[in-house]
């Protein structure tokens, strides 16, 4: 482990729909005492429409684009104020190359919140507001074809447990400070 990585304050989770990324980033933040910053609800209040609003009524194309311009304002801040952060990305956020692209060059730190494709089923299927959603066929699809874009991330911690149980796992990483009380 190198001390750059140590350094880093600017912590993304990633994961598929399902994976626990907003719970566990704020509860990740509240530990620590950080800022959380939940992508999802940025691009909502940009748009001032929900995600699957954005998608009828604009297309997929459009939502990235609002996501795209969200995260760029999220890493804008951060570089700004250096107030450190745990971000929870969309599920597709760093299958966007330019989103890949600008968390790595900003320095921000990847966690892959890994969980069993079929226990990601389990989580998504009585939920209605996702939109890339549609049976159980596609999901699967997309899922492996984002698969190789998360084991990008420079951690993985499994999430098909407890949040509080994966909040755990990342604290013990080790790359956060210490937190003395």
């Amino acid at each position: 482990m190198t001390a750059e990585i140590r350094l880093r304050r600017l912590v993304c989770l990633t994961g598929f729909m399902g994976s626990g990324k907003s719970t566990v980033a704020r509860l990740l933040a509240s530990q620590l005492g950080w800022t959380n910053v939940d992508l999802d609800r940025r691009i909502t209040e940009a748009a001032g429409l929900t995600i699957p609003e954005i998608f009828a009524r604009s297309g997929e194309a459009e939502f990235r684009r609002i996501e795209s311009e969200q995260l760029a304002r999220v890493v804008a801040e951060f570089a700004e104020t250096q107030k450190p952060r745990i971000v929870s990305l969309g599920g597709g956020t760093i299958a966007q190359p330019q989103n890949l692209a600008l968390l790595r060059e900003n320095g921000a730190l990847l966690i892959w919140l890994r969980c069993p494709v079929d226990e990601l089923l389990r989580r998504c299927a009585q939920i209605t507001d996702r939109p890339l959603f549609r049976d159980e066929t596609s999901f699967r699809r997309l899922y492996d074809e984002r698969l190789p874009t998360y084991e990008l991330a420079d951690y993985r911690v499994e999430s098909d447990i407890e949040p509080l149980r994966v909040v755990e796992q990342i604290l013990a990483l080790g790359i956060f400070p210490k937190v003395t009380v």
